[in-house]
């Protein structure tokens, strides 16, 4: 007869782990002798090499007690269903890796790479950090939205990069979010973009311009300058 200890030892796990096996109704529990100790016999030993064998192969301790009671036909059927369930489960610890590993990407992981290619550009002509994430967070709403304006709508938008007066115009736009209201350049910037707006920019004539007003609004993406760039806007085109 054994101690816990022992039996712990000569099976190559842990005490912790055998009052674990207890608990789980798998290797049965002995009574106490009048020392107050539980002692064990080499073939609860043998069980716990058993039960250990399993744990390390993968199996779920839920299934390990309805194997060791198993004949060789339906244990071979368990261990055939178990590999498969973990076959699924490594399938799908390997797509979750690939979507971490697309992290690294930043913008290519929330919106498509017409998108990711066009902030891209944003970013080397000198926009702002501030103008670049809120413009991302507009697209993959957008996309989820309306995902076929999306797509027509950044064909557009690097169309009108392609125009050093638009190029302008969006740097001169970025930097106004920071200026003061009653900042004079303000109304020859509101000229410059009303003429543009009525020039027909591309973009704007492939887009449901309601749709980017309610989410530019529900983002609060707006600031004082800004607010004023938008009235002096409407009264030239008005």
């Amino acid at each position: 007869m054994i101690t816990i200890g022992q039996l712990a030892r000569y099976a190559g796990v842990t005490i912790k782990a055998v009052r674990v096996y207890h608990g789980r109704g798998l290797l049965s529990e002995p009574p106490r002798d009048a020392s107050g100790y539980r002692r064990y016999t080499a073939a609860d030993a043998v069980e716990l090499v058993k039960i250990k064998t399993l744990v390390q192969a993968g199996v779920p301790l839920a299934r390990i007690k309805e194997l060791l009671a198993a004949g060789p036909g339906e244990f071979a059927a368990a261990i055939a269903e178990i590999d498969t369930a973990l076959a699924e489960r490594a399938e799908q610890i390997q797509a979750t890796r690939k979507r971490i590993a697309e992290l690294a990407g930043g913008d290519r992981l929330f919106v498509s790479v017409a998108v990711a290619e066009y902030l891209d550009r944003l970013r080397r002509l000198g926009v702002s950090a501030r103008a670049v994430r809120t413009e991302r967070d507009i697209w993959i709403l957008l996309q989820s939205v309306a995902p076929e304006q999306a797509a027509k709508w950044v064909a557009d938008k690097a169309a009108d990069l392609e125009d050093p007066d638009f190029r302008a115009l969006y740097l001169d736009y970025d930097a106004a979010f920071d200026w003061s209201p009653d900042d004079p350049r303000l109304p020859g910037l509101a000229e410059r973009a009303a003429r543009w707006s009525a020039g027909g920019s591309a973009a704007t004539s492939t887009v449901d311009l309601a749709l980017i007003r309610l989410i530019t609004d529900g983002a609060g993406i707006t600031s004082p300058a800004w607010d004023r760039l938008a009235a002096l806007v409407r009264d030239y085109a008005g």
